[in-house]
């Protein structure tokens, strides 16, 4: 959606709307860390999000594949700077059409620094001298399929200090085409209004975004108000300078002269405040602490679908997912994005030559070995892995190799079902409770257009060891209600199904028809059983070849199989926990030595395979 569309849509609804910025990271694992930021940030409800646009080769292309990662996998509606700064013509024609591709359909157009050799700002080859150009550039090429905003200067630009003049070249700006401004940050709210009613005598009268700078250290405070040549009010100096060498304090301090300011800006009509995060979230979201602005559970941000959907470009529409990647949306996107079995964006046939590809795409498990050591240690036995998953599920861990989110607040209603299940040795990977007619508004449970109620089936994954498949699978087939897969990591399937998709979650709204979004289906388990024993694998590599937790692991991907179990009956008259009574896993106290010798199936003595049965 075009920016100023979402300016226009929270204001008629009476909210003051927030967007983010963020720039490109100079590491791979910044990036990486950056990703998971921007993932957590989307909770804060922004309207949009903007990538700056970084010089150069490596640089820019970062810019062009934020772009598209914030779009397609976590469906963040996305503005890409794009600067004139060593940018030949053909150069702005790749970086437009990749985010065309990308689904993006907003550029901030801005003439950019100086390349840091130069002390003046000097067009490309073939390039753009002026924002304005660029601007009118993007329109005559696109037309209308970019939101274009432009940069506004209320105290001057580092190379021309008069702001009426800048005024008058800001109006330039939006004739070409401009539809939004977003502006230099300020602390100064009293020249900041002036210069907004400056622009609005002129005839500039499409919407101005403020920028808003939290405030992190008073040394960087200083630095980049130096940097920008911007004013700092006297009371605002006053208040932090005792405080400038106490780091928490600055903070504190900050967040309310920040807060403060916004409120005046709201007082006096501003709808919108843009956030310069710094790639930072805690400053941020102290300020829109302060502000009232978080969503909460009362007011919360209403879901269109159970999953985040993609911006993608041809992925708009979809509106049916695989419940297998409910908790890895990245890499599900990332596995799928070059499919074109998407008709009308419905998921469908997955019988893509790709399908089963995984090496193209990042689904491998996140982090450093030495971060995943410190986040789960290092486990030696059966005990050891469950005592893992239920720090997870009670919220003292943030992530399992199979989740990158935190376990979520649809879980607490089996939530104790899911710790006693963990105990006992029986690892869940994925689950969810059974749901009968909640309102389509509910603070958990809720998706879809409003007056709409919504349904699911109880579902449980989970890693079952081989000696229990056989009396699980009878109990499972004995209740009519119930199917189930089971796959080890050699493909051996078994299955109570017809091989056709069977509805998990679904939603009853007015004027439309029947919404199954999420389902489960063979071919896809399948799929997802390559990922999911992947992911073991790479837990498993974390650790030296010859340590306990490393054949411990190994020998449960090698050897226990992965099991997912629906209750069709969404009244839920049958509890599937009930399921696992009187079967135990076996030996959960028994630590691995570093001398246990694997047995020939990967396994390792008394411990993991099917050597323990009595």
């Amino acid at each position: 959606m075009h920016i100023k569309d979402k300016l226009a849509q929270n204001e008629a609804a009476g909210r003051v709307g927030i967007s983010f910025e963020f720039f490109p990271p100079k590491t791979a694992q910044g990036v990486q860390n950056l990703y998971d930021r921007m993932d957590r940030m989307h909770a804060l409800g922004p309207s949009f999000i903007d990538i700056t646009w970084g010089a150069g080769g490596r640089l820019s292309d970062l810019t062009c594949e934020m772009v598209n990662v914030a779009q397609s996998v976590y469906g963040l509606e996305t503005c890409m700077h794009l600067t004139c700064t060593d940018m030949p013509t053909e150069k702005v024609d790749a970086a437009l059409q990749a985010a065309y591709k990308a689904g993006c359909t907003n550029i901030l157009a801005l003439r950019g620094d100086p390349p840091r050799e130069k002390e003046k700002w000097e067009a490309a080859d073939g390039g753009f001298r002026y924002a304005k150009d660029l601007v009118k550039y993007i329109r005559d090429k696109y037309g209308n399929h970019f939101d274009i905003g432009v940069g506004g200067y209320p105290e001057g630009a580092d190379d021309n200090p008069d702001v009426d003049l800048l005024i008058d070249h800001l109006k330039e700006k939006v004739d070409a085409g401009s539809t939004f401004i977003v502006t230099q940050m300020f602390y100064d709210t009293d020249r900041f209004i002036q210069w907004v009613n400056k622009c609005r005598v002129k005839g500039i009268n499409v919407p101005i975004i403020p920028g808003i700078m939290p405030i992190q250290t008073y040394a960087a405070f200083i630095r980049r108000a130096n940097w920008t040549k911007i004013h700092i009010p006297e009371d605002w100096l006053e208040a932090l300078e005792p405080v400038k060498n106490d780091d928490a304090a600055v903070k504190e301090i900050g967040k309310g002269l920040i807060a403060g300011m916004c409120r005046r800006l709201m007082a006096a009509g501003i709808k919108h405040l843009h956030f310069y995060t710094m790639n930072l979230a805690q400053a941020t979201q102290l300020v829109l602490d302060e502000l009232n602005l978080m969503p909460s559970e009362e007011t919360p941000l209403q879901r269109p679908l159970p999953w985040r959907p993609s911006l993608g470009l041809n992925r708009r529409a979809e509106d049916v997912r695989p419940i297998f990647w409910r908790n890895r949306n990245s890499s599900y996107i990332a596995r799928t994005q070059t499919w074109d079995e998407f008709p009308n964006g419905r998921w469908t046939d997955s019988r893509s030559p790709a399908f089963g590809e995984l090496d193209s795409y990042g689904i491998g498990l996140k982090g450093t070995n030495e971060q995943n050591i410190q986040l789960w240690g290092e486990p030696k036995s059966i005990r050891d892995l469950s005592d893992i998953f239920v720090r997870y599920l009670e919220g003292r861990l943030n992530r399992l190799p199979w989740s990158d989110t935190p376990i979520s607040s649809e879980a607490n209603t089996i939530k104790p079902n899911l710790i006693e299940l963990n105990n006992r040795g029986f690892l869940t990977i994925n689950s969810q409770p059974a749901v009968n007619g909640a309102k389509s508004s509910h603070p958990v449970y809720g998706w879809g257009p409003k007056n709409g109620f919504v349904y699911q089936k109880a579902y449980l994954e989970l890693l079952v060891p081989p000696y229990l498949l056989d009396d699980l699978i009878a109990r499972v087939e004995s209740n009519e209600d119930l199917t189930y897969h089971a796959v080890s990591k050699s493909g051996e399937l078994r299955t109570n199904t017809r091989d056709s998709p069977n509805a998990l979650t679904w939603g009853i709204f007015a004027g439309r028809e029947v919404v199954q979004p999420t389902i489960v289906e063979t071919i896809s388990f399948l799929a997802w059983k390559d990922e999911a024993y992947r992911l073991g694998e790479d837990w498993a590599k974390c650790h030296d070849a010859t340590s306990p937790s490393r054949k411990l692991i190994q020998g449960l991907v090698d050897t226990w199989y992965l099991v997912n179990i629906v209750n069709n009956d969404f009244h839920n008259t049958y509890n599937l926990f009930e399921l696992f009574k009187g079967l135990n896993v076996k030996d959960l106290d028994v630590e691995l030595t570093a001398d246990s010798k694997p047995q020939e199936n990967g396994s390792t003595d008394g411990i993991l395979s099917e050597t323990t049965k009595n």
